[in-house]
């Protein structure tokens, strides 16, 4: 997980969309445990306290819970909600790509090419 310290969107949501990301992919299964705050602070070089807002954020969706004692999990049914939302933001970006085609004259057929030209050939990144 990368965290841009450019971008507008605020590095808790950062984390919390690559956490969300995680879960989609397959990285973190439920019923596993997720990094404790500390040290996933630690990696990513953020504050603790952001951090704590990206999980509170995640439990507050429904995809981790936490168990006294024993730390942060994901939840059985994290994986659906997340893929659900990858799915959304993977549309958004989409359709905001389209819209810059639009605008810069470009045909439906340069449009597709355009998509057909960057999906990769390696049926493991995107099946």
């Amino acid at each position: 997980m990368n965290i841009d310290l450019r971008s507008a969107v605020p590095i808790y949501r950062q984390i919390a969309e690559g956490i969300r990301a995680e879960i989609a992919a397959g990285v973190h299964r439920p019923g596993e445990g997720l990094p404790s705050i500390r040290k996933l602070a630690l990696q990513l070089h953020v504050n603790q306290n952001t951090v704590h807002k990206a999980y509170g954020e995640l439990e507050a969706q429904g995809l981790i819970t936490k168990r006294r004692g024993l730390g942060l999990f994901v939840t059985n049914r994290a994986v659906k909600v997340a893929q659900t939302r990858a799915r959304q933001v993977a549309l958004e970006s989409l359709r905001r790509a389209l819209r810059h085609c639009r605008a810069a004259g470009l045909t439906r057929a340069d449009a597709q090419a355009i998509v057909s030209e960057t999906l990769p050939m390696d049926p493991r990144i995107i099946k």
